[in-house]
């Protein structure tokens, strides 16, 4: 048994937040195996969201967190969640359930199990089952081609589905520079050259045809981070685990 903290960062969601949050507390249900908890991370939303999440904090008290970041990006999100928790296993998750549930513990088992150090839920692997508009799935593809031309292994790095250990959640994330979407490659890029140990989670993923995310802003920004990375080196940990699995 471990304990789970899962992070949903969310900006101007008030209209699917108590939806979203009922359904993962109902998995959390179903999966007694671990102690789990919901954050939501308020990242600067400006419509009524905060409000929302504190509504659902006293519904639920122990098992829901409002929890507000007052500057948007969902890597700053991540990173003043999970480096104040004191959960075994750190994850986070779309507010809008893209992933099938289902795929939860498979992201948290071997974490938990001491089988890995980070795990990440992948769209773009032979066994996922992944419905998604032409455009979309174009710029992933060749996003992760360029990822892999320039050293990242990884098959998917911008799946909003990922968990870490808390050990290797205060030791990595410090490290991550950016604060916003490329905040998910920079942290493989340097678990990975560290000998951090990934597990890919193939899943079952659909399309959101709300998405707050813009393609090609964040296709820029992720091309300067890569580029970042490469001049400058990836930075090293003073105390790397053994190895890869």
């Amino acid at each position: 048994m471990a304990t789970v903290d899962v992070v949903i960062p969310v900006y101007n969601e008030e209209h699917v937040l108590a939806q979203s949050v009922a359904t993962t507390l109902r998995c959390f249900d179903a999966h007694p195996e671990h102690v789990w908890r919901l954050i939501v991370a308020n990242n600067a939303s400006t419509d009524g969201t905060l409000e929302v999440a504190r509504a659902l904090e006293r519904e639920h008290p122990g098992r829901v967190i409002a929890h507000h970041v007052p500057v948007k990006g969902r890597g700053i999100a991540l990173r003043s969640t999970w480096l104040t928790s004191d959960a075994d296993v750190c994850a986070y998750m779309d507010v809008d359930l893209a992933t099938d549930l289902r795929h939860l513990p498979e992201l948290i088992d071997p974490i938990a199990r001491g089988e890995a150090d980070l795990a990440i839920g992948t769209r773009l692997h032979a066994r996922s089952e992944t419905t998604r508009g032409l455009k979309r799935t174009f710029t992933s593809k060749a996003y992760v081609f360029i990822l892999n031309r320039t050293g990242l292994r990884v098959s998917d790095a911008q799946c909003g589905f990922k968990a870490i250990s808390r050990e290797a959640a205060r030791t990595l994330v410090p490290l991550v520079r950016d604060t916003q979407w490329f905040f998910d490659s920079e942290l493989l890029w340097i678990a990975q050259a560290n000998g951090y140990r990934m597990r890919e989670v193939p899943v079952r993923w659909r399309d959101d045809p709300d998405s707050r995310v813009r393609i090609v802003r964040t296709a820029i920004e992720d091309l300067r981070g890569i580029w970042r990375l490469r001049r400058g080196g990836i930075p090293r940990v003073q105390h790397p685990t053994s190895g890869p699995a």
